[in-house]
């Protein structure tokens, strides 16, 4: 099984918080000794992220797209397989000795050219049936000769796999020239021991293939005729019954498979494998990696098997809002503090939530408690998402702890907590620096339900009139996320940070003035005077007017 890896990780559409604090509580937790643990992040970071980790010389965590359990989780360490000219007597000894129930037949590069079932198999040769069928040997002679250990005495095209007939002498020479009329003695593989007559009946004769048990001499001139006449002759050191079984488990795994069997790619989702599983006939599947290799064998028995992949969710706890898929995987930790809102697990799990102003809030308070100091690094990146989510200690949100833990993480990192602040929203106000009005919707886009589905982003600025000037292509931008994602409304919070106030650009029903609370000041368009938090502020009253 692979190893488990753990992902602290935020929301979509990640903030400075949300990054600063995955990314420092990963650090903690990797020092108090929980291994396989990173930083990683659901969705592309802002422009004043970017800012933070670049003055902090840190690279960008890991995008995550999703979670999805995929093939490659569920696989074995080690795969059995079988190469493509190997007699059925090894694969058999494979599939005891590994306790398998199919085998994968590779070429001598590893790629795939069929699967080897061990209930086919089992039919096609261990099942009684019609006396042709039991006769039949599709093998060549070098085949042949890997099953029975056996020595060479003359090789004819040793290497052509043949449709031949066994049969055994165990008979009178005269009985034997009875039974061999009519038949072709060069599709025959004839097993006998040192009857000397048999022997040079079978030379004369000309079988294919000639066998000797029990690792029994054979007369010279026997070899000699053997040669005049293009006889394969060989001798094992098994007897005849033990000879005859052999022989018939010499075809090559090559033979026994079609090229039109089932394969997957090591990438492909857990949740498609399980479907293809439970709704054919397929025993199991053969395992692709990306250069087209045999790297694993999936069977249901696979499906059952836990997913490597374990998160931590920081600055938030509502699976709308989480990384695709982390309802499919195990939810180990929350780290957060907003309002608790639909998340639930099936197994008990450490659950922090702090009415903080920040995430890196509440992450730097269990540095505290745990003794540990963070370095300077981690102290500016807690310190950032602090400054961030509090809009340098200004919003309401903001606590006496946060002042006091923002105090604390200045001095451990050398930052002074204005200055660094100013440069934090500087780096970020600059609406036209987003690839697009969407972008900029997006950067920070959270959604609620309180009976209306609704979804808000929220800028930062240093005045509103680069704002004003990008209004309408806003407009247009909102338009098309609130019909992609079916919102019965759809805004974008501006924050002037200077002023401390705000302008929310919102689009619902034809009731929403009627509804909303704010003055508007033009269509679309509402002041909130004051209003610096989109979680405390904003959205609790949305949810209030719009739920009435």
């Amino acid at each position: 099984m692979p190893q488990s890896r753990i992902y602290v990780i935020g929301h979509k559409n990640p903030d400075t918080d949300s990054i600063c604090s995955a990314m420092a509580y990963a650090r903690l937790r990797s020092h108090q000794g929980l291994e396989g643990i990173e930083a990683a992040r659901a969705g592309n970071i802002n422009r004043q992220t970017e800012f933070v980790l670049e003055e902090l010389a840190l690279p960008t965590p890991p995008l995550l797209a999703d979670v999805d359990p995929r093939v490659r989780d569920v696989l074995g360490e080690h795969v059995v397989t079988v190469k493509h000219n190997t007699p059925l007597s090894r694969a058999l000894e494979l599939f005891h000795l590994h306790n398998v129930r199919m085998l994968p037949v590779v070429d001598q590069e590893n790629r795939p050219k069929g699967i080897l079932f061990l209930k086919r198999v089992s039919e096609r040769f261990l099942v009684p049936r019609q006396e042709k069928e039991i006769r039949r040997v599709q093998a060549s002679a070098s085949s042949i000769m890997k099953c029975l250990k056996a020595t060479s005495h003359n090789l004819v095209d040793e290497d052509q796999v043949e449709d031949l007939n066994m049969y055994v002498a165990a008979m009178d020479s005269s009985t034997f020239r009875t039974r061999m009329e009519g038949l072709d003695a060069r599709q025959m593989v004839l097993v006998t021991g040192d009857r000397l007559k048999i022997l040079q009946e079978a030379v004369e004769i000309g079988v294919r293939i000639l066998i000797v048990t029990g690792n029994l001499p054979i007369p010279a001139e026997i070899i000699e005729r053997g040669r005049e006449k293009d006889v394969t002759i060989i001798s094992t050191p098994f007897d005849t019954a033990t000879t005859s079984w052999l022989t018939r488990l010499s075809t090559p795994v090559d033979f026994l498979v079609s090229e039109d069997f089932p394969a997957v790619a090591e990438m492909d989702r857990l949740e498609d494998l399980r479907l293809r599983l439970m709704h054919s006939n397929e025993p199991g599947v053969v395992v692709l990696d990306g250069d087209g290799r045999v790297c694993g064998v999936a069977t249901k028995t696979n499906l059952l098997r836990p997913s490597p992949v374990k998160l931590i969710l920081v600055d938030h706890n509502e699976l709308s809002q989480a990384v695709n898929g982390a309802e499919k995987v195990e939810i180990l930790e929350v780290v957060d503090h907003h309002r608790l809102g639909n998340f639930h697990t099936d197994h008990p799990i450490r659950f922090i939530n702090q009415p903080l102003g920040s995430t890196c809030s509440v992450v730097a308070a269990l540095y505290r408690e745990a003794g540990i100091t963070p370095d300077r690094v981690t102290a500016g990146l807690m310190l950032a998402g602090l400054l961030s989510d509090t809009v340098i200690l200004k919003s309401p949100t903001t606590t006496d702890t946060d002042r006091d833990l923002a105090d604390w993480l200045s001095d451990l990192s050398g930052f002074d907590i204005e200055e660094f602040g100013r440069r934090i929203f500087a780096a970020g106000s600059a609406l036209a620096a987003y690839s697009s009005p969407r972008q900029l919707v997006l950067a920070d886009f959270k959604e609620y339900d309180s009976g209306q589905k609704f979804g808000i982003g929220q800028v930062e600025v240093v005045n509103f009139e680069e704002f004003h000037q990008m209004r309408s292509s806003i407009v247009e931008a909102l338009h098309q996320i609130k019909k992609e994602r079916n919102l019965d409304l759809a805004g974008l919070l501006v924050t002037d940070i200077v002023q401390e106030t705000s302008l929310l650009l919102a689009l619902g029903g034809k009731e929403l003035p009627y509804l909303i609370g704010y003055p508007r000041v033009e269509d679309d368009l509402y002041e909130l005077k004051g209003v610096l938090s989109r979680k405390k502020q904003l959205v609790p009253h949305l949810l209030k007017v719009l739920k009435a």
